[in-house]
C-alpha cells in the first residue's frame, strides 16, 4: 500500500504556498514532470483531486484546501524536531537557503558565501536572487539579506559591514553632448534610464544633501525592469542611469561610467544577513550566521 512520505507533503505545501508547479519545483530541487509525478501518485492514493490545474494556474480545490490546514502545521513540527537534531551536529552539512538581491549576492559571494563552502564543504548552499522581498520564512528560506532598512522587525539581523550606495551615472560619449548636472533638479534637461520595480512601480530617484531630501521621477527614453540591462543602456550612451555603487565601481574607476551628484547620493544603511530567532538552528546555519557576524566585524575595523 502506497504511504506518502515527508517529500510527497513537502511537495503539495510548496505548491499550495507558491501557486506554481514550476515555482514549487525549483523550491524543492526537482523537475516539474516529477514534481507532477508525485502529486498525481498522491492524488490517486487519496482518491481526490487536490489541485485545479490549468495551462495558466493552480489552485487548491476544496479538499486539497481541507488536506494542507490539517498538514502544514504537523510538517512543521516534524521539521523543527529535525532541525533540533541537526542542531546538535558537531559537523555543519545540509542545505541552506538564502534569498537576496542580485547586487547583495555579488557582494557576498566571495567574502561570505565562497569562502564557507570551502570551510564546510559537507554544506550546499542554494542561494536565490530575486528584486521582490520575500517572507523567508513562508518561502523555505533559512536566511535573507537585504538592506539593513528593508529587515523585518521580528527577524535576528547581522549587519555585514557593506554600507549600500546609490551612483549617477553616464557613459564619456554621453557627456560628450551633454553638461553635466549639479543638482538634482538639473536632471530634467537630461535623458535618463527608468528602472521599473518587481511591484511594478517606477523607481524614483532618491538624493539627500545637508538634510535636504529630494525624490526625482525622471524622463526616460526606455524604461527596463532589471539593473543589469539599465548598466547596459548607459554603457551604450543612450542616458544617464541611477544604479547601485557595488555595481558600476568597477566601471566608475576604468573610466568607462562617470559619475556625477555624488555628493546628493550619501551612503545608506549596511547590507545584513538575518532570520528568524529559532530555538534549534542547525550546525551548518550557526556556522554561516558566526561566519557573517566576522565578516560585519572585519568591515567595521
Amino acid at each position: 500500500m502506497y504511504r506518502p512520505g515527508l517529500n510527497d507533503l513537502d511537495a503539495v505545501v510548496a505548491i499550495a504556498r507558491r501557486g506554481s508547479f514550476r515555482a514549487a519545483a525549483l523550491d524543492l530541487g526537482m523537475s516539474t514532470t516529477a514534481l507532477s509525478n508525485v502529486i498525481a501518485k498522491l492524488e490517486a492514493a487519496l482518491g481526490v483531486r487536490l489541485f485545479n490545474r490549468t495551462t495558466r494556474s493552480v489552485s487548491l480545490t476544496g479538499a486539497g484546501r481541507a488536506f494542507v490546514d490539517e498538514v502544514a502545521g504537523p510538517l512543521q513540527e516534524i521539521h523543527g524536531a529535525m532541525d533540533s537534531v541537526r542542531a546538535q551536529q558537531s559537523t555543519p552539512s545540509g542545505i541552506l537557503r538564502i534569498n537576496t538581491f542580485a547586487t547583495a549576492a555579488r557582494e557576498i559571494l566571495s567574502p561570505l558565501v565562497l569562502a564557507f563552502i570551502r570551510r564546510h564543504p559537507a554544506v550546499h548552499i542554494d542561494l536565490v536572487t530575486e528584486g521582490r522581498l520575500v517572507d523567508i520564512v513562508a518561502e523555505g528560506f533559512d536566511l535573507g539579506v537585504r538592506a539593513g532598512g528593508l529587515v523585518p522587525s521580528d527577524m535576528i539581523a547581522v549587519p555585514l559591514g557593506r554600507r549600500q550606495r546609490s551612483a549617477v551615472v553616464g557613459a564619456p560619449r554621453y557627456f560628450e553632448e551633454h553638461d553635466r548636472p549639479r543638482i538634482p533638479g538639473d536632471l530634467a534637461a537630461h535623458r535618463c534610464i527608468r528602472v521599473r520595480l518587481p511591484n511594478g512601480a517606477l523607481y524614483r530617484w532618491h538624493f539627500e544633501k545637508d538634510g535636504r531630501a529630494a525624490q526625482v521621477d525622471v524622463a526616460a527614453p526606455i524604461t527596463l525592469d532589471e539593473a543589469s540591462l539599465a548598466r547596459i543602456a548607459v554603457m551604450e550612451g543612450v542616458g544617464l542611469g541611477y544604479l547601485m555603487e557595488a555595481d558600476v565601481r568597477d566601471d566608475i574607476e576604468a573610466g568607462r561610467l562617470i559619475r556625477v551628484l555624488e555628493d546628493w547620493t550619501p551612503p545608506q544603511s549596511d547590507l545584513c544577513l538575518y532570520y528568524p530567532g529559532r530555538r534549534n538552528a542547525s550546525a551548518a546555519m550557526k556556522a554561516f550566521v558566526a561566519l557573517a557576524r566576522d565578516l560585519g566585524r572585519g568591515e567595521e575595523r
